[in-house]
């Protein structure tokens, strides 16, 4: 029997260290992981620790370059080129003429956008009153190059609906021989002045990012690697190296989006929120419906049109030091023991901590003297919420932060008589503080997401995660738990993230033609990208108040396929959808299936509010994938399934003073949920149901699941 050696390598470039690991390609478990620091002096740049951190693995894993089947690396190279200001000068061509013209001279202000301190953008703008006219189009080209442009933007006002314009300036640009983008291709929605913001940004860093993704991909190809090069985006996907060198500004705030592509694909969240604690903050973001949920992202302090990850960050880590003042703990952080140079007091052996002393510090100047530290015999230590944590044993045995039990405790016993208490309620009193501040932005994410907090669990990842996820999940009566190897979640997410793309158009009155034809140019883009086209799920939205037609595509580069060995039995599947449904498993019955799900019901009557019917769609490893508070279940088959949503549709669709109001219809059929809850129109709806069944058997079964609206 041949053993399959493949693997699925993810890539975390961080600030510090470049963490690498090896996913099995089958059963995604993991088989390898090193660390190494990051090679920012390099000749080469982050390019070098790439390649070494992929050196290393291999070995590690005992495989082969030719074993591996997918490759890809998130960088923080973007976010920290605008953070230092380290840019290149966009050369920026405003199109225009007449009272039109007025709009895209203002553009030149872009100049004044602040980098960093001290650092504005570098811009040099010419304006082009006719863009077909190539000897003026070459004039302005050479004027921003002659003041140092190294890449060329062009914009043109209505250039959305009529990009001919933009696309002149480009072509009699190239002979320039510089990078060249035109602000429709970087986005597709209206509004001159945020559109061209978006793309000068994106241009900016652009000769940067170029020049790492070249290095990097020559050496991956020079190692022997011959799976195409992947790069994170800031939405929790990955895309090809191709359009990260037309896009790059998708992977800006791409950081926090590898530990929830993490927390997503490997401890199959279906609606959460996952919290990445390091040793100084926490990074909290949503799962919703099992996807990450995203907004548009703010960059140098203005709304842009790139779609990022909605994470909120809290100065609360691992190694936040306890403050202490009138004999209470008023808070945690936001300085860490890392600012203030000393070692976890929990991570000291019993004898160093003998004689402990309380005492209070600035750990940097202009700081509140009021951090807790202990000196004792074997030198000067910080308290921090790891500390309170271990002592509280809320770090799970060979968990990354785990400490010993008597260091812990001895470490909180000179808090403890200051705070008038035992050492466990010591380490109670530090943990509230700390996780206090995590648990209200929790909640306004919980309200701003309308989470189910029936079905809502908390998922810790990052080193510190034992520091934070326990103990708000212990206060809060959420279902938490930390992830499996969650120190290195975050290259985990990188490893097994899915291929995404989305494409937005402003419609108005969009037609159930343009709404398909959106939702196609999205699943064409990420099958251009290497997804495999039998896998690619699309998620279509159309917003009535905007005029916005919204297609998600995402997809793996190689239909996986998992050990099926340990798949959960009826028992197992029955269980977990009673605990999310919050009833006895005797009152939950099997209400449809397919060969990968399994759909519970349950009914619940309340005074006044009358009878709802919630669902669970529970998958193979017993993990509870969609959960709907009020839904109808029907099932049908792919040629009958025409006629019967029809029927379905008809029943539930609600008529009032803000229009129709079709269902939320999700579509089990395969292995995929195909969610059509984004359409308010019921033949749009429809028309999306039949583009989702079109390629499937006539005999195969369909599972319906559909949620009125109120």
């Amino acid at each position: 029997m041949t053993v399959d050696r493949r693997i699925r390598v993810g890539i975390d470039v961080g600030g510090t260290f470049t963490d690498a690991v090896a996913v099995d390609a089958t059963t995604l478990a993991l088989v390898g992981q090193v660390k190494v620091p990051t090679s920012h002096h390099h000749a080469d740049g982050v390019a070098h620790g790439i390649v070494q951190a992929l050196e290393e693995l291999l070995v590690k894993a005992g495989r082969t370059a030719g074993d591996v089947t997918f490759l890809a690396h998130g960088t923080t190279q973007a976010t920290n080129a605008l953070l230092e200001g380290d840019v290149a000068r966009v050369g920026l061509l405003g199109i225009g003429s007449g009272a039109g013209a007025v709009f895209t001279r203002r553009l030149a202000s872009f100049g004044k956008l602040e980098l960093a301190p001290g650092k504005r953008l570098p811009l040099s703008y010419a304006h082009i009153t006719d863009p077909f006219d190539e000897a003026a189009v070459r004039a302005a080209v050479e004027r921003v190059r002659g003041a140092g442009a190294e890449v060329l933007v062009a914009t043109e006002p209505f250039g959305v609906d009529r990009p001919e314009g933009e696309q002149a300036v480009l072509e009699t640009a190239r002979s320039a021989g510089l990078p060249v983008a035109a602000a429709h291709e970087i986005t597709s929605l209206y509004g001159l002045h945020k559109r061209t913001r978006t793309a000068v940004v994106n241009a900016a860093i652009l000769p940067r990012m170029l020049a790492t993704a070249d290095l990097v991909d020559a050496s991956i190809t020079k190692a022997g690697v011959t799976a195409p090069l992947m790069v994170m985006r800031c939405d929790g996907g990955v895309m090809s190296l191709d359009e990260m060198r037309r896009r790059p500004l998708l992977t800006i705030l791409s950081g926090p989006a590898a530990g929830v592509a993490g927390a997503l694909m490997q401890e199959r969240i279906s609606e959460g929120v996952f919290l990445e604690t390091g040793g100084t903050s926490t990074d909290i973001s949503v799962v919703r419906r099992g996807k990450v949920a995203v907004r548009h992202a703010t960059i140098l302090g203005k709304t842009s049109y790139l779609n990022a990850l909605d994470v909120r960050t809290v100065g609360v880590g691992g190694g936040s030091m306890v403050r202490l003042a009138g004999g209470r703990v008023t808070g945690v952080g936001p300085r860490s023991a890392h600012i203030a140079g000393l070692p976890y007091a929990c991570f000291a052996a019993p004898d160093e901590l003998r004689d402990a002393r309380l005492a209070t510090v600035r750990p940097m100047d202009g700081d509140p003297d009021d951090h807790v530290v202990l000196d004792a015999a074997g030198g000067r230590f910080a308290l921090t919420l790891t500390c309170a944590a271990n002592a509280l044993g809320r770090v799970p045995d060979g968990d990354f932060a785990r400490s010993g039990q008597e260091s812990a405790r001895a470490a909180l016993a000179p808090l403890a008589t200051a705070l008038g208490t035992d050492v466990a309620g010591a380490a109670r009193a530090v943990l509230d503080a700390g996780t206090k501040q995590v648990e209200a932005v929790v909640d306004a994410m919980i309200r701003d997401y309308r989470l189910d907090r029936d079905t809502a669990v908390l998922v810790g990842g990052g080193g510190g995660a034992a520091s934070v996820t326990p103990h708000l999940a212990a206060h809060t009566g959420l279902e938490g738990r930390i992830a499996r190897h969650s120190e290195v979640i975050s290259p985990i997410g990188v490893a097994l993230a899915l291929v995404r793309e989305q494409v937005e158009r402003i419609i108005p009155g969009a037609t159930q033609e343009q709404i398909l034809a959106v939702r196609a140019e999205a699943e064409q883009a990420v099958v251009a990208q290497g997804a495999a086209a039998d896998g690619v799920e699309v998620e279509v939205t159309v917003d009535p108040q905007t005029s916005t037609v919204r297609a998600v595509a995402t997809g793996a580069t190689e239909l996986r396929t998992q050990d099926r060995a340990h798949r959960a039995d009826d028992t197992e599947r029955l269980r977990s959808a009673a605990g999310s449904l919050k009833a006895r498993e005797s009152m939950v019955r099997v209400l449809a299936g397919t060969d990968a799900y399994t759909v519970y019901g349950t009914e619940v009557r309340r005074r006044f509010r009358g009878r709802r019917r919630p669902v669970r769609v529970v998958d193979a490893d017993g993990v509870v994938r969609l959960g709907v508070p009020d839904a109808q279940v029907a099932t049908t088959t792919v040629g009958a399934a025409g006629e019967a949503l029809a029927a379905l549709v008809r029943d539930a669709t609600a008529y009032g003073d803000g229009g129709v109001r079709a269902p939320a219809v999700r579509l089990l059929v395969g292995a995929r949920i195909a969610d059509l809850s984004g359409v308010l129109e019921p033949d749009a709806l429809l028309a999306l149901a039949r583009s989702e069944l079109r390629s499937r058997g006539a005999d195969e079964p369909v599972v319906a699941v559909v949620e009125p609206r109120s």
